[in-house]
């Protein structure tokens, strides 16, 4: 069985591929590339932000947030999570 992560990038894969009009993640690949980065960007600081003032709930949240922006982004750029998956296998072996 695929983890989440696998499952909610075949999702946005599948969003790109076969557009649906009340999708959120159809609305950020309508909205282009950089406003993309821009919500990876968002979110990452809302974790930092998070992580110095809020709650384990929030920051977990927030954690989330980024990382289904993220998924986007590389869903946007063609990049697939094998591909990070794997460099950061190559990365760690050094």
């Amino acid at each position: 069985m695929a983890n989440i992560l696998d499952q909610l990038q075949a999702t946005i894969f599948d969003r790109k591929r076969h557009p649906r009009p009340d999708s959120y993640t159809n609305k950020l690949f309508e909205a282009g590339r950089g406003r993309i980065a821009q919500k990876v960007g968002e979110e990452a600081i809302e974790v930092i932000i998070a992580s110095l003032e809020r709650d384990r709930e929030a920051q977990i949240g927030e954690f989330c947030d980024l990382f289904y922006h993220t998924l986007v982004l590389m869903s946007d750029l063609d990049i697939t999570l094998d591909e990070v998956l794997a460099e950061l296998e190559r990365r760690h072996r050094r």
